[in-house]
This record gives structure tokens, C-alpha cells and sequence, in this order.
């Protein structure tokens, strides 16, 4: 019923109230438990996972209890997975979980902060001391309709946080500096923060952000920015640089992001959870200096913004060897459907179905065919789903862990054996 309603014109802005509601009772039920803690909100369409982790880690290895809310996890110490589809979550939840970790006695509280939770006011009554932006780039527009209303949600966040850290790269900064009065930026090639001696690696990065030595586990030019907006939290928390410096290398790695899996398989097999333009395009060129051939696996969600999926097909093409067109959370909309287009994006450069571009909508199956398909240094790529516990078909959740399967699949092959 819901989703047959959820299509209905304007049926998001008549919701409104009754989220608003929803909110406030549990708020009031909870005790306002967001009051109780020091809480940095991290939003933006990439990268935010990822910050929030770098912060929390950082924040607890240097002696600060530190609870985190994302999409992969949540907890203090001993993160419990997030078996949900959904970022931040509803309201009640949301506000139990956030008791919770201030119950044990958490002093901070690092959140992934989503635009639909802020047009949707599920972080009413939450106050945030710090706001951090990652990036706006093409998302969920079967939401938000427009570019515009999309980074106006966002802005939510940046209007009631006492202090911003703000992407100077990105186009959207200029927007978000009008809606606060005390920021910083930091940047690659802009903002008052920017790395120097950069140096990049299949193995993380490594910089200095004036005598703060950065370096990483986590590869690719996007972690880069995602480590400076962790160190300007650090700064602005009066973190020395020592514990800034260990605590962002303390993080080995987030689950679903660049997880390489290695089963003494001559090849490299990275999940990873990319399912925008813009995340794609941050995975391959995380691996662009590689010699291999990539071999990519990718699908797109039903009932999610349908104007991506060529794009995301002609992005597949462009930069992968093989093409594998699989299933992902298809909901109640056609897989064949959803496939086609990204087959029209895959060969409107070149690839060819059968060729160099299959379509195998048995996830599993799918993944299964890249690795048959992998020779020595090729790198296989499953897309778009990364730490996920499920996938969601017309007739419900079904079990299914991209790193799981391609471990299975992997152990299968006795590649250790070999």
C-alpha cells in the first residue's frame, strides 16, 4: 500500500507533518537523548560513511567515548551491523539507539545524517556541534525531484550546527557557507585546508595538513578528502596532532568500502558500495594506474532514481573491461527493465552483449561469472551493494552478502591449493 501511495504527486510533502509529529513524540519518549551528547552530523551523497568512521575511531583512540550511527553500523565499542536499507533511521529508532549509547556513558556522537532524514525532521530535538560536507553529487532525485530541493535538505544540517566543515571542491559550499556563520574548508585544490606532499597508493594515501602527517589504509583520491574533514573535526575538538595522526590510521578498513577479498586468488576481487555516477567514478579512479583488466559487476535498485542507470552503464563501459549487468535491490520493479538501460548506457560505448558485456541477473551467478572470467592482475569489481545483508526482491529480503558470496565462490576454487 505504501508503495503504491509513496507515487502519488506530492505524496512526500503531505507526509511531512506526520513525520514531524513522529519526531517529536519520540523525542519527548526518549528524553531527548541527542541533548546528552556532543554530536557531529555528517552528511553529503559520498564519502560520509567513511568520515564517520575515521571521526569515531579517532574520537575513541584517543580516550573520548565515542558512540556512531551509519549506514553499515552503529554502537560504541562493539558495533552491531545495520540490517536495514536506510541510512538514518526512523525517529523512534533513531532516538532508542541514541539513549542507548548515551546510557553507557558515550561523551560524543559521530552521525551519518541522510536528506531524506532532514526533510523528513527524524533528527528534530538532535543538536549538532559540528556539521561536516563530503560532496553533492546526482542522488536520489525520485525524492527530492530537483538538484536544488536535494541540496537545500541538506542545508538543514548546517543551519542549526553551532560549527561546519565544509568541502571547498564542491560547487554546493558556496550555498552552504550562506547558512553558517562559523566554517571551515578544506579542499584539494581549494579551501583553507589543503593537503600537501600528497602521495596516492593501492594501499591508502599519506600527506601533511601543515604539521599533522596524514596517512591512511584506505585508498583513493576521495579518501583524501574524507581524512581532512576527520582531521578538521579533530582540530576543532582540540585533539592533539599525535592522537589525530594515530587515529586516523587506526582505521583498517569500513565494510563495503574498497574491501579487497583475498582467498590466494592470483587476482583482486574489491566490493565495494558505489552506486552513484560519482562513486563510481571514485572507484575507478582509485584504479586507474592498475595493469590488469577490471571486470565489473553492477545493477541498479528498483524504484530508485531511474535517470542514473544509462549513465551508470555508459561509467561501466568506460572504464571496465568486461561488463557484468546484474540485479540489486529491485523491489517491485521489473530486474529486466532496470538492466536494459544499463545495457543501452554500456553499449552506447562500445560494449557488445555476449562480448565484453553480459547481463546475469542471479546476483550470485553474476559473481561468480567475473571471477571464472579473471585472470592474473585483473581486478574484479562487485558494485553497489557493499556491507548489504539483503537483497530486496518483489516478494521481500532475501539473504545475500556480496563479501560473503564472493568468499564462498573464491574458497570454492581452492585457489590456496594451487
Amino acid at each position: 500500500m505504501k508503495q503504491f501511495l509513496s507515487r502519488l504527486p506530492l505524496y512526500n510533502e503531505m507526509v511531512l507533518p506526520y513525520h514531524y509529529a513522529q519526531s517529536v513524540v519520540a523525542s519527548i519518549k526518549y528524553g531527548y537523548p541527542g541533548k546528552k551528547l556532543r554530536v557531529i552530523g555528517v552528511t553529503g551523497t559520498n564519502g560520509k560513511t567513511t568520515t564517520c568512521f575515521m571521526i569515531w575511531k579517532m574520537l575513541n583512540s584517543s580516550g573520548h567515548k565515542t558512540g556512531l550511527m551509519t549506514t553499515v553500523a552503529y554502537g560504541i565499542d562493539k558495533l552491531e551491523p545495520e540490517t536495514g536499507h536506510m541510512t538514518t533511521v526512523d525517529a523512534f529508532t533513531l532516538n532508542r539507539r541514541i539513549k542507548k549509547i548515551a546510557d553507557q556513558g558515550a561523551e560524543f556522537l559521530v552521525l551519518e545524517v541522510t536528506s531524506h532524514a532532514l526533510a523528513e525532521f527524524r533528527t528534530l530535538n538532535i543538536p549538532f556541534e559540528i556539521a561536516v560536507f563530503t560532496n553533492l553529487t546526482h542522488e536520489h532525485l525520485d525524492y527530492h525531484k530537483t538538484l536544488e530541493k536535494y541540496r537545500a535538505a541538506k542545508g538543514k544540517l548546517f543551519k542549526k550546527a553551532a560549527y561546519s566543515i565544509l568541502n571547498a571542491d564542491d560547487p554546493a559550499t558556496k550555498y552552504y557557507k550562506k547558512l553558517t556563520d562559523d566554517y571551515s574548508t578544506y579542499g584539494i585544490k581549494n579551501g583553507q585546508n589543503r593537503p600537501e606532499n600528497l602521495k596516492l597508493s593501492v594501499n591508502g594515501v599519506k600527506y601533511s595538513l601543515g604539521d599533522i602527517n596524514i596517512e591512511t589504509n584506505l585508498p583513493g583520491e576521495f579518501n583524501v578528502y574524507n581524512s581532512l574533514a576527520a582531521t578538521l573535526v579533530g582540530k576543532k575538538l582540540g585533539l592533539t596532532n599525535s592522537q589525530i595522526e594515530t587515529g586516523i590510521k587506526a582505521l583498517k578498513e569500513v565494510e563495503g568500502r574498497m574491501n579487497i577479498i583475498d582467498e590466494g586468488q592470483p587476482f583482486m576481487v574489491i566490493v565495494d558500495y558505489a552506486h552513484t555516477p560519482d562513486a563510481l567514478n571514485n572507484v575507478f579512479e582509485a584504479l586507474k594506474n592498475h595493469k590488469g583488466k577490471i571486470i565489473s559487476v553492477h545493477g541498479g535498485a528498483g524504484r530508485r532514481d531511474p535517470s542514473t542507470r544509462e549513465v551508470r552503464g555508459r561509467l561501466l563501459a568506460e572504464n571496465s573491461d568486461t561488463v557484468i549487468i546484474t540485479e540489486d535491490d529491485s523491489r517491485d520493479e521489473n530486474p529486466e527493465t532496470i538492466a536494459a538501460a544499463f545495457i543501452r548506457g554500456a553499449e552506447s560505448q562500445g560494449k557488445i552483449l555476449g562480448k565484453n558485456l553480459f547481463k546475469e541477473l542471479d546476483r550470485k551467478e553474476a559473481i561468480k561469472l567475473a571471477i571464472e572470467k579473471a585472470k592474473p592482475d585483473d581486478i574484479v569489481l562487485v558494485l553497489g551493494k557493499g556491507h548489504e545483508k539483503t537483497i530486496l526482491r518483489a516478494d521481500g529480503p532475501h539473504a545475500f552478502e556480496d563479501i560473503k558470496v564472493a568468499k564462498e565462490l573464491l574458497r570454492a576454487k581452492n585457489f590456496t591449493q594451487k
